[in-house]
């Protein structure tokens, strides 16, 4: 029961329902492209992540110093289907901007 409410209590945010928009139509996306391409501070954005990573939808894997978030696969049918129906909301999505090079982050 606690793991469906956090799930429902993840998507009541329209930044999170953006992030999770954004991660599906781009895979897999290092946290430093994230903030570029969504225009997120550092901090808010890693409070959403975890948000997200703690209700089942995330998966995040770590390249040195860096974090590289995507879908979660598999998941179950709530969250499948949150996923799906997020894909008709009217949201525009921004371009995925790259900080890395060759797949790898710089600052």
């Amino acid at each position: 029961m606690e793991v469906f409410l956090k799930s429902v209590s993840a998507l009541n945010d329209e930044t999170r329902i953006l992030v999770l928009r954004f991660l599906d139509e781009n895979v897999e996306v290092c946290v430093c492209d994230l903030q570029l391409s969504l225009g997120m501070i550092q901090s808010r954005l890693s409070r959403h992540l975890k948000i997200l990573k703690d209700a089942g939808f995330l998966r995040v894997q770590r390249k040195g110093t860096w974090a590289y978030y995507s879908i979660r696969s598999p998941l179950d049918r709530f969250r499948s289907e949150a996923l799906e129906e997020i894909k008709y909301l009217p949201i525009e999505i921004p371009p995925l901007k790259r900080l890395s090079q060759n797949g790898e982050c710089k600052l």
